[in-house]
């Protein structure tokens, strides 16, 4: 089992910046990749970007640029910094990590709001 805490999020204004931040716990030595999505109202979730155990990252083409994922392993946490935010990226943001037989846990979201 993985258990995953987020949290960063808030109001900020448009052209901002935020930095979610996910503590992981629990069976860390099973995860292959961990990610970070997010999902609007009315919308599907989608990936917003993703990260190896080795440092490999990819992301979304709308936050390429922009977002930055990174890991911090002493601290165990994964962390999603986002400049210059633009209104559409307003969304429940959630941490994923998926194992290397393909479980997938999910932290419980924070909401990033961009609006003057």
């Amino acid at each position: 089992q993985v258990q995953l805490v987020e949290s960063g999020g808030g109001l900020v204004q448009p052209g901002g910046s935020l930095r979610l931040s996910c503590v992981v716990s629990g069976s860390i030595a099973t995860i292959n990749h961990m990610g970070w999505y997010r999902q609007a109202p009315g919308k599907q979730r989608e990936l917003v970007a993703k990260i190896t155990g080795g440092g490999t990252t990819n992301y979304a083409d709308s936050v390429k640029g922009r977002f930055t994922i990174s890991t911090d392993n002493a601290k165990k946490t994964v962390y999603l910094q986002m400049n210059s935010l633009e209104p559409e990226d307003t969304a429940v943001y959630y941490c994923n990590a998926e194992t290397f037989v393909h479980n997938s846990y999910w932290g419980q979201g924070t909401q990033v709001t961009v609006s003057y």
